[in-house]
């Protein structure tokens, strides 16, 4: 099992490919989102925490998921679209992932190995699952659907510079 989150590697909603070494010193809050969500409403609070943070060493990583409902139906430039016109979104999207079964993203199988869920469930059961990452990259916390990103952050500020 890796022994933290700079082991991987991720594509944005752009196509690069970003490493996760690149966050290295960053506290992450990591989320698997969806555009058509009963918590898409979430993503206003996120760019909340994240203005409000960034320069503190917050960084927000936003990975889309249709697994869910068929939740994310658009491509990667329309959800990236979608984001920043509804939401004025500036942290990074990622491009579209699954979290749960055989295709599972690396970054998630680690999340959800190191972390499980409740009663030790490694599966993640809705959109806007949340991780909380610390500076060393070091998987810390798992979060719930409904669990509200500032009370996140605002229990997490010791990990911020």
């Amino acid at each position: 099992m890796a022994k933290n989150i700079y082991e991987f590697e991720a594509k944005l909603a752009n196509g690069e490919i970003k490493k996760m070494s690149d966050y290295q010193g960053k506290t992450l809050l990591i989320v698997n989102v969806a555009s058509k969500c009963g918590f898409t409403p979430q993503y206003k609070e996120l760019e909340e925490i994240y203005r409000e943070y960034k320069d503190r060493g917050l960084e927000i990583l936003a990975f889309p998921c249709n697994q869910f409902g068929s939740q994310e139906p658009g491509s990667e430039s329309e959800i990236v679209q979608f984001c920043e016109l509804n939401f004025g979104v500036s942290f990074p999207i990622f491009a579209k992932i699954e979290v749960n079964g055989k295709d599972t993203h690396p970054v998630f199988q680690y999340l959800k190995d190191t972390l499980p869920g409740l009663l030790g469930s490694k599966g993640i059961k809705w959109n806007f699952t949340k991780f909380i990452v610390g500076p060393n990259g070091v998987a810390l916390r798992r979060y719930a659907p409904q669990d509200k990103p500032r009370q996140i952050i605002d229990d997490n500020t010791q990990l911020l510079s």
